[in-house]
């Protein structure tokens, strides 16, 4: 029987023991014990923060598991439509409420990993290593054959293998494994627009609808300005996340009379006053790290037996919120690839290794873009967004707010489900090239659009109000 091996056993790395069921014995190694029920694990700092599932990522999840997106919700996963289940505010207005096809599945990511680790672990073919550590690759620059692992005890094993899979996150070791091996270097792109998050749990006040909406205050870039944004986002169990988050200059405090006034000087104090509403319920965690990190191992001559995903891969800013569905969608890919090779045979890393890549690709350019227009961002990129994309990117956005049809190809691509040449039909150049032709909302006309929100937003219906942040 054929033998794969997936190093990492979060998403990315579960969804990937997923796709390989089907064609050879896997075996997962995960540093971390995994908990009985939704709860922290030490190898997730950002779990404490919030997660959506974009409509592309649940779609890709349920063809590998099917089922898991009705587990899911029956757990108290929440869908919300892009915009329509969401009041949302991006750097160039408030959206129109429209209908759209475009959704996010959100909850806790303690609860999504638990569900979709139950789902994956149920497969007889998939053993997880817990509490296991990666050494090293085993093989050649040619082939891997292999990975070297070390126990909590100390003790150290080969693990023999026809497929590894590196799904170790974004502090994978597999460039320097694969250096080993005589292979690299890796060319690693790094753009840095020096987002921090800071995170809270809160308890929504009683008698809301089972629909309440997310709200969305997006950080605007090219301005000169840090960016500042908060998000609300509804989870199970009658519960809120509260996500702050800033660029460098305006990076969100953790405590609780800092968070409070981040979250009031934002574009908008609609998160603060439905902060004030609720009960907090967890500490305030903070969060750094999230530059954009892409390894081009498609570029190398990639050694057969070795494939990289998820943020192993391609770690994009959190903020865009596509990393997991990112890992469903490359599972997925593999799972293709596989099928198409038949199986694990050779020839099979580079093909899935471009596949992966090619996944990666418009999420990729869609994060970058945005964070070079943010002060003092730190890049290696060769090729940087000059003005006139950033201007594009400001009229679609603007137009987006008003009209539904490019608001529909907008959304979609931001949620993985479409191209993002979709928003570039000749329909909707027109109506790009023409520029808006309703007058933006107000904040007040904005939130009427939402009766859901009833009396906790009573007391701040004023207009448009804009504190000190961008």
């Amino acid at each position: 029987m054929t033998r794969a091996v997936v190093l990492g056993g979060g998403m990315a790395g579960v969804l990937a023991a997923v796709a390989l069921s089907g064609h050879a014995d896997v075996t997962v190694v995960e540093s971390d014990r995994y908990p009985d029920t939704p709860a922290p694990r030490r190898g997730l700092p950002q779990g404490h923060h919030n997660h959506m599932f974009m409509r592309g990522g649940v779609e890709a999840l349920e063809k590998l598991l099917p089922g898991s997106t009705a587990q899911l919700h029956e757990a108290g996963a929440k869908r919300r439509e892009l915009p329509s289940g969401n009041l949302t505010r991006s750097g160039e207005g408030w959206f129109r409420r429209r209908p759209s096809s475009a959704y996010v599945l959100l909850s806790s990511r303690d609860l999504t990993d638990h569900v979709v680790r139950r789902a994956a672990l149920a497969d007889e073919r998939i053993t997880v290593l817990q509490d296991t550590r990666v050494i090293a690759l085993t093989g050649s620059a040619e082939r891997v054959t292999g990975v070297r692992v070390r126990d909590e005890a100390g003790a150290e094993q080969t693990l023999d293998a026809d497929l590894v899979v590196d799904a170790t996150g974004r502090r994978s070791q597999a460039p320097s494994w694969l250096t080993e091996l005589g292979v690299g270097p890796v060319h690693e792109e790094v753009v840095d627009g020096g987002f921090a998050y800071a995170s809270r749990v809160f308890e929504a006040p009683e008698g809301l609808r089972e629909d309440f909406p997310g709200v969305l205050i997006q950080a605007q870039a090219g301005t000169g300005l840090p960016g500042r944004g908060a998000a609300l986002l509804p989870n199970e169990g009658r519960r809120w996340i509260v996500t702050l988050f800033g660029t460098r200059g305006a990076v969100p405090p953790t405590d609780e009379d800092g968070f409070a006034r981040f979250a009031r000087e934002t574009r908008h104090p609609v998160i603060a006053d439905l902060m004030a509403a609720a009960r907090p319920v967890s500490e305030i965690h903070p969060y750094r790290g999230m530059a954009n990190r892409r390894r081009y191992y498609e570029k190398l001559p990639v050694p057969e037996g070795f494939v990289a995903t998820g943020d192993s891969l391609m770690a994009p800013n959190p903020n865009y919120g596509t990393g997991m569905s990112q890992a469903a969608l490359q599972a997925l890919a593999l799972r293709d690839t596989l099928r198409r090779h038949q199986g694990v045979r050779p020839g099979l890393a580079r093909k899935a290794q471009k596949a992966l890549a090619r996944i990666a690709t418009a999420p990729w350019q869609a994060a970058v873009t945005q964070d070079h227009f943010f002060p003092d961002v730190q890049s290696n990129a060769k090729r940087r967004p000059g003005p006139s994309q950033l201007r594009l990117t400001e009229r679609v956005t603007k137009v987006a707010a008003e009209n539904g049809r490019v608001a529909e190809a907008v959304f979609n691509s931001a949620a993985l489900s479409g191209s993002p040449l979709a928003i570039f039909t000749p329909a909707n150049l027109l109506a790009i090239l023409r520029g808006p032709r309703l007058p933006q909302l107000t904040a007040a006309q904005a939130m009427a659009q939402f009766p859901e929100f009833g009396d906790v937003l009573a007391l701040t219906q004023k207009d448009d109000h804009v504190g000190s942040g961008n």
